[in-house]
């Protein structure tokens, strides 16, 4: 009953983890809509924004500030994000999400965009919001009306989240929509452990991994991450679709409240490039049994039979 108790505090506990590391280091921006700059656009070429949009309530957006350079032939591969202890903000990610957006993407985070220096203390978010990310990037894709008309690759589109965020990703999974998916810091709980998930946080059975239809990346915080036992087990059982495990070993909170988000957004940013952008340099972190992500410093990989070695 200890470990019950322990798993389900920290399941509780992932809105508050990292966030005494984390800074706003924002500006504001002359829009209509509330916008802010975070860490200076980020590292990529297309420097970003995080804002929110009126035509799509309880999200937040992280896109390259200039769309002028994007068309349909050089359109925004999608990435759909859920957060942590189902937080209806992405406060605890917004570095790494708005780091993600400068290298060409455009980020649909579930919840309200986060106000300077606070943390959301509100209802938690629901699956649904992630279904409703998908179906906005594609209207405005398609209405003439919109800044993003004719700008968004929607047929590339990641599907992840964080803890209670990638559970909401794995209830979603067999959408047709979904090009890949990465699982960060989760994985689903097996009848010897339910017992310790927090409620109202999504409890797909185990089943529901044969519903993946896409490519998956299982990125973990290693050993002590609480949620290692339940993304390793969910990795094991996978084996009609290409799928790998990482691990870094910093825990259940990951880096995603470093500078620019850390390790994590070295490594997601790579799958992103190779899986929804066909880039065969970005390939070589996953890749051979040598592959760059086996030798960098801290990472350890496992790939099924399907992705090969």
């Amino acid at each position: 009953m200890k470990v019950k108790r322990f798993l389900s505090a920290a399941f509780a506990a992932t809105a508050l983890m990292a966030t005494g590391a984390i800074s706003m280091s924002f500006t504001m921006q002359e829009d209509n809509a509330a916008s802010r700059v975070v860490e200076d656009g980020g590292t990529g070429a297309y420097k970003a924004i995080m804002k929110e949009e009126p035509t799509l309530d309880a999200h937040t957006i992280f896109v390259p500030q200039d769309l002028s350079v994007f068309n349909k032939k050089n359109s925004l591969p999608v990435l759909v994000w859920g957060n942590g202890a189902c937080n209806n903000s992405p406060f605890e990610h917004y570095k790494f999400l708005n780091e993600i957006a400068s290298h060409g993407y455009i980020v649909v985070a579930t919840g309200y965009m986060p106000k300077e220096g606070e943390q959301y203390h509100g209802p938690m978010s629901t699956t649904q919001q992630q279904i409703e990310a998908m179906d906005w990037v594609e209207a405005q894709n398609a209405d003439k009306n919109s800044p993003y008309y004719g700008k968004i690759d929607v047929k590339n589109i990641c599907v992840a989240g964080m803890s209670c965020g990638g559970l909401q990703t794995l209830f979603n999974c067999a959408d047709k929509r979904i090009k890949t998916l990465m699982i960060c810091n989760s994985g689903l709980f097996n009848q010897q452990n339910a017992g310790s998930a927090v409620g109202g946080m999504p409890m797909p059975p185990k089943s529901k991994l044969k519903e993946i239809h896409s490519s998956i990346m299982y990125m973990l915080g290693g050993e002590t991450d609480i949620a290692y036992g339940n993304g390793m087990d969910d990795f094991h059982r996978i084996d009609h679709v290409p799928a790998c495990a990482t691990n870094f070993p910093v825990g259940h909170g990951g880096t995603y409240g470093q500078p620019h988000g850390g390790e994590f957004s070295v490594v997601a940013l790579a799958w992103l490039n190779w899986q929804l952008k066909g880039d065969e340099q970005a390939a070589k972190m996953f890749k051979g049994a040598d592959c760059e992500l086996s030798k960098r410093k801290g990472w350890t990989i496992e790939k099924n039979a399907k992705m090969g070695e």
